[in-house]
């Protein structure tokens, strides 16, 4: 409904109002002058400049883009020209390698490695004699007579002493 033709007076008849008024749209820009010898509606100028402003020639052609790309392709064009004469004298070479390590391989720091180590293995060793020499605070003798004891009275308390069930099973 929104696209359907809307006359600006009322009519009986939108479709024939939509006629005419095109009718009259037309004829209206078809008249080529006016009684008093100016152009028709077609040549008309407009009263207010509707044009948009002219860009500045400075800001139509970005010259700092186009000098970075010029750049950046010149540093491509080089980096291409070195990779390609590296590449033609791979080919041209016979394909020995001359790049030998004849050096040993040294460390700087090997030294006080060494001797940290030397260090810790000294230290160690000196633990390991303190450990060796200490008598075992614990005593064994002590802890099976506890154990006796613990039996003994278990032995007592329980109702069918502890062992007596193997006894008659070793008998027969």
């Amino acid at each position: 409904m929104h696209r359907a033709y809307q006359p600006l007076l009322p009519a009986t008849n939108k479709y024939l109002k939509e006629k005419w008024d095109g009718d009259d749209l037309r004829r209206h820009r078809r008249k080529a002058s006016t009684p008093s010898g100016a152009a028709g509606v077609a040549m008309a100028t407009p009263v207010v400049d509707t044009k948009g402003f002219v860009t500045p020639g400075h800001l139509q052609v970005n010259l700092k883009k186009i000098q970075r790309k010029k750049e950046r392709q010149a540093v491509t064009d080089r980096d291409n020209l070195l990779l390609s004469t590296r590449l033609a004298e791979i080919g041209n070479s016979k394909g020995r390698v001359d790049n030998w390590n004849n050096y040993a391989e040294r460390s700087l720091n090997s030294e006080k490695r060494r001797r940290d180590m030397s260090k810790i293995t000294l230290d160690n060793g000196k633990i390991l004699e303190r450990i060796e020499k200490r008598e075992s605070e614990y005593r064994r003798e002590k802890w099976e007579q506890h154990w006796e004891r613990v039996e003994h009275i278990r032995d007592d308390i329980a109702r069918y002493p502890r062992g007596t069930w193997l006894r008659r099973i070793f008998r027969q």
